[in-house]
């Protein structure tokens, strides 16, 4: 079949197919799986939503059944039946066309390194600064820590994925490790103090913890298909991709929703302060280890700052490849797509994304006061929304490839024939428009129309909209310089040897 005859949206360019030539596969189900943990299950967040107390608990299980087992489904599908390099971006530019994927391609990859930059790095600093040797911020020790977790989770994303994919493995065992630790260390606690368990009318749900919660846990639920950014390196996606989105369901609703029951029973919302909530909580349980309780609050640190160095590492691997991949196919600089020949890696995204984390942490690292440490701060708040902003895209995706491209061979399907890809892609949709809406206009139905005591210190409504809208329009202008900066890539447009075929055609 020739190119004429096939949809632009189908085709790939010559560089991507010579780029994906380098890619070697050994991502196996046991990869996947423990990837899918390391990317879902966020330490860093755990103490934003216990903060909220029985609601946080409460809006966190109506959103695993209502967003979080649907998107799982969702990707089930998407990920065995488009399992390509590129994943996200791929099905994008398949159901919307490489404009689209394009623009949508720079926001999905964007958010990471700036959360890297402005939340982890900061996180892994002050657990360290807390726990094991005091230093003050601002000092050599200070950012020689936090330019070492960034640069050591870049240095992972780099290396080859058959040694690399063993960071996120081990991420995900630490969490494992540290949610069984400290389950059982609650157990002992509660058998010889007492809990201090909510009152029965905490648990009643509210407009005011829902508008509060939502975007959060949404933004805490996603990831499912970061690991299908590396679809050519998979060793038997149609197969794994289902079995490990299902297994990886169950276990994230355990890793979030027990060590969230259990702070909450434990630590009253107003006491949870500090480098995190689950740590706050740590220091509290672990009195039962008695003389040991050094020891184990040492170690318990270790597996959180272990999980965070792992989430770094996941997200770039996986959005990176995504980015790469976009612009080998004409919808971005062909430099920026480079993969390495013998590590089979996206180096050169690889390093801009490390040097845009290290350029806000050393901006968040600087700048604690004053109107210009508002405006960076209100557009870190925004540019973390751009991974939730980017879902309104891909979700939809599902529903537009089952009419578009019926041809595909679908090894997995959402159970429930259209019916049931009508429904998982019209709630995860909702979620992410409504987790969006509310992220970039905070306070909405919040009492009023627009409640102005939920925005951040220091801002008004017209200065907080203002810099919304000019972070968006301007990562938008960088989508479509990078979609000019693709033209001469997309000129040599082939047919995808991997792309199904409409035999129809």
């Amino acid at each position: 079949m020739s190119v004429s005859e096939i949809d632009e949206s189908d085709l790939i360019t010559s560089a991507a197919l010579e780029e994906k030539a380098k890619l070697k596969r050994h991502f196996s189900r046991f990869d996947i799986y423990f990837f899918l943990i390391c990317t879902i299950v966020g330490v860093d967040t755990l103490a934003q939503v216990a903060t909220n107390g029985a609601q946080g608990f409460l809006w966190l299980i109506f959103l695993c059944i209502f967003f979080f087992v649907p998107y799982g489904l969702l990707v089930a599908e998407l990920g065995s039946s488009v399992p390509e390099e590129g994943g996200a971006y791929v099905w994008t530019r398949m159901a919307w066309g490489r404009l689209t994927g394009a623009l949508n391609s720079v926001f999905y990859w964007f958010s990471n390194p700036v959360w890297i930059g402005a939340t982890l790095a900061l996180l892994a600093v002050a657990a360290i600064q807390k726990y094991f040797f005091s230093f003050d911020d601002g000092s050599a020790a200070y950012y020689i820590i936090g330019l070492a977790y960034i640069w050591f989770s870049v240095w992972s994303a780099i290396l080859s994925f058959g040694v690399g994919k063993w960071i996120p493995t081990i991420g995900a065992w630490c969490r494992i490790a540290l949610v069984t630790l400290f389950s059982i260390s609650t157990v002992m606690y509660a058998a010889q103090f007492g809990l201090s368990l909510p009152a029965t009318s905490d648990w009643t749900p509210t407009w005011a913890a829902f508008i509060a919660l939502v975007p959060l846990i949404f933004y805490n639920l996603v990831g499912f298909d970061l690991p299908s950014a590396a679809g050519d390196e998979m060793t038997n996606p149609q197969k794994d991709v289902p079995v490990s989105v299902i297994r990886a369901m169950v276990t994230s609703i355990l890793l979030y929703g027990l060590p969230i029951l259990a702070i909450i029973c434990i630590i009253p919302p107003k006491d949870l302060e500090g480098v995190s909530g689950l740590l706050d909580a740590v220091d509290k349980v672990f009195h039962v280890w008695g003389s040991a309780e050094g020891i184990m609050i040492k170690f318990a640190v270790v597996m959180f700052i272990m999980a965070v160095v792992s989430s770094a590492s996941t997200w770039l691997m996986g959005a990176d490849r995504a980015q790469a991949i976009a612009s080998v196919d004409g919808a971005g600089p062909r430099w920026l797509g480079r993969f390495h020949p013998t590590l089979g890696t996206p180096v050169n995204v690889n390093l801009i994304s490390g040097i845009l984390a290290t350029l806000v942490f050393l901006a968040a690292s600087t700048m604690t006061s004053g109107d210009a440490a508002t405006a960076f701060n209100v557009t870190i708040g925004v540019v973390l929304l751009f991974t939730t902003l980017s879902y309104i895209v891909i979700f939809p995706a599902v529903i537009k490839l089952r009419q578009s491209h019926p041809h595909i061979n679908r090894p997995y399907k959402i159970p429930g024939g259209m019916t049931g890809v009508w429904i998982c892609g019209i709630l995860t949709t909702f979620w992410a428009a409504f987790a969006s809406l509310v992220g970039i206009f905070p306070g909405l139905g919040d009492g009023m129309l627009l409640n102005d005591a939920d925005l951040p210190d220091g801002t008004t409504r017209l200065s907080y909209t203002s810099m919304t809208f000019g972070a968006i329009i301007v990562t938008l202008i960088v989508g479509l310089i990078f979609y000019k900066l693709g033209e001469p890539t997309r000129a040599n447009l082939v047919v995808d040897p991997e792309a199904p075929v409409d035999e129809a055609v």
